[in-house]
């Protein structure tokens, strides 16, 4: 006796369908089908009984009504036992061995331009989940299938007549992954559109769609995958896409999204280098191939093997300053043919397009893994605003000094707490990232900068406890500081840079990064 006898079709993604099917009414099963899915099958020349026929009821309310009935979700749940096949005999029912059901496209009609929630409403699929779900409640025997992914291989499966407990429990926990993300879509969806006022609600799910198994995590002896969130548009890692290059690695994402993080928050052209998840380069130009020489010099050591990211598209003469040095991967808009053409000769090189730069995405939400639970804060996305710096000192700062403290503190807000940047002429010279205590990190991005910090600014992702810092800052000739203030000590910074004649400027807003 065949595996399936009786399937049934339901799916609003037809990929495959038809081959689907065919290969089903090879192998001797009845298929029964609902509405569009029907339709494309009859328009094939393939044999369809009409759900209608077998609940021997009309479908309703415009469609909203289908499947809900004791025929279909009967033959689903019943357990292949003397006692249930009796009752199916009673009523009159027969089983139904699969089910191949995919949903209305939910998150593609909201993530389209001027949607209303109306339309949003009627493709909240209700039929389809509960198939869904009720087959893979008796997945000893009911084959569940979400994904046209899975067709080749359900097929092949069933031509050669064996289908295991491992391979249904495989179907099962993808059916029950699939619905419980396109539930949370749904209310994420609706949460956004009835304004709801608190964004961390008593139950939070996330959801990811698999892009790609990793080699292996932080470290070779962990298992790693990389999920892309489906709700998130615009440019950023999650939706970018990879032109060139070698596989990438965990730490290579890790290390793109903080370079693209960071890259994203200039108007100018910009280019940012990135070494474990710190920046080491960064610089601002009229041009992307003097931001990128600027970047790279300012830390040259560090630069290689780094993670660059753009704000523009990569042109040729980019691309050959890229080509002098060995780097994992670049990050950006876009690159022009012949900046591929050049790039290629590094053949290793990964190359990832990211499209136009539009402004923040919508994933508006930071999360951290912790052993028995997760963190959730809002990102920090607030930027530096020149006309809300308040100046402290007697001394003020010159207006391209203001430019160069908000160059330098939109820098120090992707540095690892606690955080020190020292910036000159829009070229990140010195960091100091992730020590202990603040004045060491300054000793640290002062030493970097050596010379070249007299004349520069410093900043700090947060308050100077003691007066420390500003001692060191101005013994390395550091022309003006910016900090977020609120220390019980910032009189005494205040006055340390009173008495140096260095400007300096709170913004009364912390970043740190931990």
């Amino acid at each position: 006796m065949a595996i399936v006898q009786r399937a049934l079709i339901s799916v609003s993604d037809k990929t495959g369908l038809i081959e689907f099917a065919r290969g089903l009414l090879e192998l001797g099963a009845e298929i029964i089908s609902t509405g569009g899915t029907a339709r494309a099958l009859r328009e094939a020349g393939l044999a369809v009984t009409p759900v209608s026929e077998v609940t021997g009821f009309p479908e309703i309310l415009d469609g909203r009504v289908k499947t809900l009935h004791p025929r279909i979700h009967g033959g689903i749940l019943a357990r292949r036992e003397d006692a249930h096949q009796k009752q199916l005999a009673e009523h009159g029912i027969a089983p139904i061995d699969l089910v191949a059901v995919n949903l209305y496209p939910f998150k593609e009609t909201v993530a389209k331009e001027g949607v209303t929630l109306e339309e949003a409403i009627e493709n909240i699929d209700i039929g389809g989940p509960a198939m869904i779900r009720a087959a893979a409640k008796n997945y000893r025997h009911v084959l569940v299938v979400v994904s046209p992914k899975y067709y080749s291989e359900v097929l092949k499966a069933l031509r050669a007549g064996r289908i295991d407990e491992e391979f249904r429990m495989l179907l099962a926990l993808e059916a029950y992954s699939h619905v419980c993300a396109y539930d949370a879509a749904i209310a994420g969806y609706l949460r956004k559109i009835w304004g709801e006022t608190e964004r961390f609600p008593s139950t939070m799910v996330l959801t990811g769609e698999l892009a790609q198994i990793l080699r292996y995590g932080e470290n070779p002896h962990q298992r790693a995958a990389f999920y892309r969130a489906p709700q998130v548009s615009g440019a950023c890692v999650g939706s970018a896409v990879q032109l060139a290059g070698k596989e990438l690695s965990y730490n290579n994402i890790l290390d793109l999204n903080a370079a693209f993080e960071l890259v994203r928050e200039f108007a100018d052209p910009t280019v940012v280098i990135v070494k474990h998840n710190n920046p080491c380069g960064a610089a601002s130009a009229g041009e992307l191939a003097e931001a990128y020489r600027k970047a790279y010099e300012g830390d040259p050591v560090s630069a290689f093997g780094g993670i660059v990211a753009c704000n523009r598209t990569v042109d040729a003469a980019t691309a050959e300053e890229m080509t002098k040095i060995f780097l994992e991967a670049v990050i950006a808009p876009d690159f022009t043919g012949e900046a591929l053409a050049v790039l290629a000769t590094k053949q290793n090189l990964r190359c990832l397009k990211t499209g136009p730069i539009t402004g923040q995405t919508g994933d508006l939400l930071d999360v951290r893994k912790v052993n028995g639970g997760f963190l959730l804060q809002e990102a920090d996305r607030e930027t530096v605003i020149p006309e809300r710096m308040q100046v402290v000192t007697k001394v003020h700062p010159t207006e391209e000094q203001l430019a160069e403290l908000a160059f330098a503190m939109t820098i120090v807000k992707h540095v690892k707490s606690n955080a020190i940047v020292v910036t000159k002429d829009r070229q990140l010279i010195g960091v100091g990232a992730g020590q202990m205590n603040r004045v060491g990190s300054a000793r640290l991005a002062l030493a970097q900068a050596g010379e070249r910090a007299r004349g520069a600014v410093l900043a700090s992702d947060a308050f100077f406890p003691f007066r420390d810092t500003v001692d060191e800052a101005a013994r390395a000739g550091i022309a003006a500081i910016i900090q977020p203030g609120g220390s019980l000590r910032d009189e005494e910074s205040i006055a340390a840079c009173n008495e140096y004649g260095i400007p300096m400027v709170f913004t009364g807003m912390r970043h740190f990064k931990h």
